[in-house]
Order: C-alpha cells, then structure tokens, then sequence
C-alpha cells in the first residue's frame, strides 16, 4: 500500500484526492494530512483516514483540534505545527506519494524537500515552480524525483507528451476558459466586483485560483510551470482560450501532428493519473457523453484585456526571482480586491509596479526565494496602500470643492 503526505487536504485538491484514496482502500492510505486552521474538516479526515500524524498552522489550531477529536471520539494521532513539521512529513520514510496542494509559497520549502529526497510528488501548487522554478527542478535532476503534475493543464501535457519523443516536440498548447470575463467589454472591468470574479463559469477552485482565473493570472503561472516542467521555452508554449473546458492540453509534433488531451471537468480524474502513473485505472468520474452533438471553440487570448498574461511571460523571460515577485505581488492584490480595496483592473497594475520596484536577482536557496517573495509583498502593500491616498485625497479634495460650491451657493 502507498501511504500518502497531504500538504493542504481540507482544500479542494486535498479533499478530491481523498475522495480518490477512498475508491482504493487497499491500494492507497494515508500517512500525514497538513491542514491550515480548518478544524472541523480536519478533524473528519483523521476519524475516516486515520493518519500517523495531522499538522497544522499554530498551538491555538492544535488546541481546537484536540476539542475537536474528543467530541467525535476520535483517538489523536501524532501531532505537529507549523512548518517544520510540514518539512518532516514531506521526506518521512512512510511516505510514498507527497501531493503538494497548499495555495501559495507556504508549501514551498516541504515540496522542494521532499523532491531533493526523491520522493515521488504530485504537483498541485503552482507557486512551487512559479516562484522556485531552477531550483527545484535542479534537485529533481540530481534526486531522479517523480514531480507529476496534478493542474489539468499540465496533467493533459504530461499524457500527451507521451505519444512522441521529446525531440519530436515542436510546442506545447494550454488551454484556457477565459474566465468569467471572456466577453466582457474593458471599459466595463472596473466596475467588476469580488461576487462576479468569483462566479467562475466552469470550475469549483479556491478564492485566489478564481480570481487569477477571471484575470488570466493562473494561466500565466501555468505558462511559467510548463517552462520548467516540460522545459520548453516560453515561445514554444501557447495560450489558446476554449471555454468548453473539455481540451486540457495538446502537443503539436515536428511532423504537424496536434495530439490533444480531452477528459471531464474533474480535478479526480489528474489526481488519480498522478497518483497511479504509468498505469491507467478506471476513471473516478463518469466519463464524456459522446452520443449528442458537441461544439468546442478556440479563440486566442486578448493580451490588452488581460495584461497579467503578458506580465507572466515577460516575467519567465526575464528570469531569475521575477516571477517569484510576479506571484507574491498578484497574491496580495488578490486579497486587497476581496476586501474591495481596490479595482479588478488594479490588480495587474499593482503587480506590474511591484515587478519594476523589485530588483531580479539569481537565488542560491529557497531561503533567498523567500526573502524576495517577503520584499515583494512589502512592495505590493506600499503601492496599494499608496494608491488609496492618492484615492482618498481626491475624494477630499472633491469634497471640499463641493462644500465650497454649496457654502458661495448658500451665501448668495
């Protein structure tokens, strides 16, 4: 039996890959969960997998989670905090499989240690690679790690790429829905609220992935992990909008032949391949109804529309830590346009002011990654925080002209 690591299995790449777990009893179990603060859902997974060990964020989360075990009569398992404990279970022996599922850079540093250890490592954070591209792929090398990537997309390219020899590859496709906003006129972004980009028209994701999804951000990122991933350059790696979401991925031959990768909108259906490739189980989902007509659509994306896309290639191109700073300053934007403080088109505007306030450098470490990815959120913050002053004054200086309309009104 394969015991598996968890990192972040109350979200929704942790629970569909439980789910997984669970149609395979014998097969599969599982040996840590890494959870956040989510209590009472964590608290569920250890009664029904039972796990060696549990981690979470801080002392207070433990304390709620013994509570939380005692009144479900759930004896506890070994249990640890913060990310110490998160590295320790990423390169424990018991270990067979390590799913990198945390959103952001905080499941970085286990993922990367868990891959220099050789373990094998299903790839569903993007940040990963996003922010610590050549040093984690460096250590696959040296390691001969498994990283199989657990994102749709790149899941399409990893089976696609095997109809051919990797010599034989001339580009690689990514598809994208376009996102909530597909059609929606420019002039119409600002007044865009959290409510419309979170309503996204095809999957069920996380707060932050929907959002990067309306700005076309998450393909960016996806642009950048399919550099390392399948190294390819960014100009052999292509942006196609198909909001069917049926087409994941294809791979263009030097031949001219496209084979494409072409499953249900299903997040079980990558994390299963990952978890038992080579091999090819059943499917954990009902599969495609080929019986009725079917109209799949290509489009290219709008650059003008989504800048953060061409910020995201830009970025790669430049290398370096400018994706690191690509990534940590759209994850602050993100969290100040859902707290509504300030615009859907401010988003990339903030991260392309950070990008040119951030010096690049050549990191030697994860620590240095880190360091960068912490300095560019203080950057992000100042240039938002900034541009609400500015908002704010011109408010008050609008104000007060009208005040000053209203008293000459009233004086005469």
């Amino acid at each position: 039996m394969t015991l598996l690591t968890l990192l972040g299995s109350t979200g929704s790449i942790g629970t569909s890959t439980l789910d997984v777990v669970r149609r395979w009893p014998g097969r599969f179990g599982v040996y840590a969960l890494v959870a956040g603060n989510n209590v009472e859902v964590l608290a569920r997974q250890i009664a029904e997998f039972k796990p060696q060990v549990a981690v979470v964020a801080d002392d207070n989360t433990v304390v709620k989670l013994r509570e939380a075990l005692r009144s479900l009569g759930v004896p506890e398992p070994e249990l640890g905090i913060g990310p110490k404990a998160r590295l320790a279970v990423s390169v424990a022996p018991e270990a067979g499989f390590v799913l990198s599922a945390i959103v952001g850079v905080v499941g970085l540093e286990a993922t990367y240690e868990a891959v220099r250890v050789g373990k094998r490592v299903g790839l569903a954070n993007k940040e990963v690679l996003v922010a610590s591209g050549r040093l984690v792929m460096e250590a696959r090398r040296a390691s001969q790690a498994e990283l199989i990537p657990v994102d749709s997309e790149h899941n399409g390219a990893h089976q696609a790429l095997r109809a051919g020899e990797r010599g034989e590859v001339s580009r690689l496709i990514l598809t994208a829905s376009g996102g909530p906003f597909r059609q929606t006129p420019a002039e119409h972004f600002a007044q865009i609220t959290p409510e419309q980009a979170l309503n996204h028209p095809t999957w069920k994701m996380g707060q932050r992935i929907t959002i990067d999804s309306a700005t076309m951000m998450n393909k960016g990122f996806e642009v950048i992990e399919a550099c390392w991933l399948f190294d390819l350059p960014p100009k052999d790696v292509q942006v196609v909008v198909h909001p069917q979401s049926k087409v994941h991925a294809m791979v263009e031959y030097a031949d001219g032949s496209v084979i494409a990768q072409v499953s249900a909108t299903d997040m079980r259906m990558p994390i299963q391949y990952a978890l038992t490739y080579p091999e090819r189980a059943d499917a954990p989902v009902p599969r495609l109804d080929w019986s009725g007509p079917a109209q799949w659509t290509f489009e290219p994306p709008d650059f003008q529309r989504f800048p953060l896309l061409r910020l995201a290639y830009e970025a790669q191109e430049i290398g370096g830590t400018a994706a690191a700073t690509l990534n940590a300053a759209d994850e602050i934007a993100v969290e100040a346009f859902l707290n509504r403080r300030i615009s859907f088109p401010a988003i990339a505007a903030t991260v392309a002011e950070t990008l040119s306030r951030v010096a690049v450098s050549q990191p030697s470490s994860v620590a240095e990654v880190l360091e960068v990815d912490r300095v560019s959120r203080q950057v992000a913050r100042e240039v938002i925080a900034r541009a609400e002053s500015s908002r704010w004054g011109a408010r008050s200086n609008e104000d007060s002209s009208q005040d000053s309309k209203t008293e000459a009104a009233v004086r005469a």
